[in-house]
């Protein structure tokens, strides 16, 4: 099995490269050259299987021999120990929760899968790793969960000062030990520049050993197929066709539910929602891609004005968007229409939800709307814990949200944070001098 850029214009790598670069040279995205799809029975049987063993066979199928079968099961299992139920809200409406992880975000099941897999190969090498990651908002605590104490690993984690919520900041600042933050004094897509400029500079990578942590990472998206095969198994026995609405920002999430579809999973459609950050919903629309930069909304982990995964999509299209649209809806929202989605579905269903899920929400009831099916369940992702957005949630919905007793005593910690501003070279400096220190 070997790994090609989605721009075609670097050498094939194996896995080991792929996971520790994170980033070909010619800055594209690393994909399998295979994508096999699971045997019949595996679908059939899916229903009897535990979520890590369904994760396993999964994994081992799409990555094959590239890494020993039991490091990959230890792996997976050590990786997917928290469950992502799917909660009814209706007869045909319902929230996979996927905030039951350590950082309450569905971003653990990707960090802490790479983390391990970087632990695996780092342990064969005695230079010491450094993990250079951007965050919107919930990528940075489940990053810093998944790597904290990882030997070997340095992580440096850069974020959007003032645009991410206390909680999440706290998440990423507060932690210490081998977890750096970097608050840039910009925009999320001013963090993702950086982290890509940095990657890109032959003289700084044969300095210092650098790898992501992003949804540009291979490693950190695989994972993350495994949650929807795992909802598919809990509502296969019901016989209606299934719809997954997924909030999108970097649209890694996306991109690994069109993943576990190319390996058979049986899905009727996707639903990509935006905030007002549309930039895929226009796309969608009218053919062109024209990335600018981005706003802030309440579902501030969408604020993405060029979402890197557009490319990884566009590949498994082969650039066809006729045939894209087939398989993909997208559809964008405001503000003010998050906010009443979350106090209607708290009104209707007593369900609380982040504003990152209302889009979610708002997305399968728009598609069901222009696509009405009564034989069809939607399953829109809940991406993160209510808790984590306590300034929005509350007010909105007039409820005090518990603070889970870990989180409590994170917020207690004292904010530990370098400031950085958005020139590279400022950057550049700063990682050779944490390299010289060690």
């Amino acid at each position: 099995m070997q790994f090609y850029s989605t721009k075609h214009q670097s050498a094939p790598a194996n896995l080991e490269e792929v996971v520790m670069q994170g980033l070909p040279p010619d800055n594209g995205l690393y994909m399998p050259d295979e994508i096999k799809p699971m045997p019949e029975d595996f679908w059939q049987n899916i229903d009897r299987l535990s979520f890590p063993e369904m994760s396993y066979q999964l994994a081992l199928q799409l990555l094959q021999d590239t890494i020993p079968s039991q490091v990959l099961r230890q792996i997976v299992y050590d990786a997917v120990n928290f469950e992502a139920p799917v909660v009814p809200l209706s007869s045909n409406l319902r929230c996979l929760e996927l905030f039951h992880g350590p950082s309450l975000a569905f971003k653990d099941f990707g960090a802490r899968f790479m983390a391990r897999m970087m632990g695996y190969f780092v342990g064969r090498s005695p230079q010491k790793l450094y993990i250079l990651v951007a965050t919107s908002g919930d990528t940075g605590g489940a990053v810093a969960q998944g790597f904290l104490n990882t030997l070997g690993i340095e992580v440096i984690i850069l974020y959007p000062g003032n645009k991410i919520s206390r909680l999440q900041e706290q998440q990423l600042t507060a932690l210490g030990g081998n977890i750096t933050a970097l608050e840039v004094a910009g925009t999320f897509d001013d963090c993702q520049r950086l982290v890509k400029s940095a990657f890109l500079d032959t003289e700084l990578r044969n300095a210092m050993r650098l790898s992501s942590a992003n949804s540009i990472n291979l490693a950190r998206l695989i994972p993350q197929a495994f949650y929807y095969i795992n909802a598919y198994a809990q509502v296969k026995n019901e016989g209606r066709e299934v719809v997954f609405c997924v909030p999108s920002g970097n649209f890694g999430n996306l991109t690994a539910g069109l993943l576990a579809k190319r390996m058979g999973l049986p899905v009727a459609h996707f639903v990509a929602a935006n905030n007002a950050n549309d930039v895929f919903t226009h796309y969608h629309r009218s053919g062109r891609f024209e990335p600018r930069p981005s706003v802030k909304t309440y579902s501030n982990a969408m604020d993405v004005g060029n979402p890197s995964n557009l490319q990884r999509i566009e590949d498994l299209y082969q650039q066809n968007l006729s045939a894209m649209r087939k398989d993909i809806a997208a559809y964008s929202f405001t503000d003010a229409q998050t906010l009443a989605a979350m106090q209607e579905a708290y009104s209707l269903y007593g369900y609380i939800m982040c504003p990152h899920t209302a889009v979610g929400y708002l997305g399968i009831q728009q598609y069901f709307k222009e696509h009405p099916n009564p034989n069809a369940t939607g399953i829109f992702l809940g991406t993160a814990h209510p808790v984590k957005f306590l300034d929005i949630v509350e007010p909105a919905l007039q409820v005090t949200v518990p603070v889970p007793e870990n989180l409590q005593q994170l917020m207690q910690q004292p904010k530990q944070a370098v400031a950085m501003s958005t020139n590279y070279e400022d950057l550049r400096l700063f990682l050779l001098q944490k390299n010289k220190n060690g």
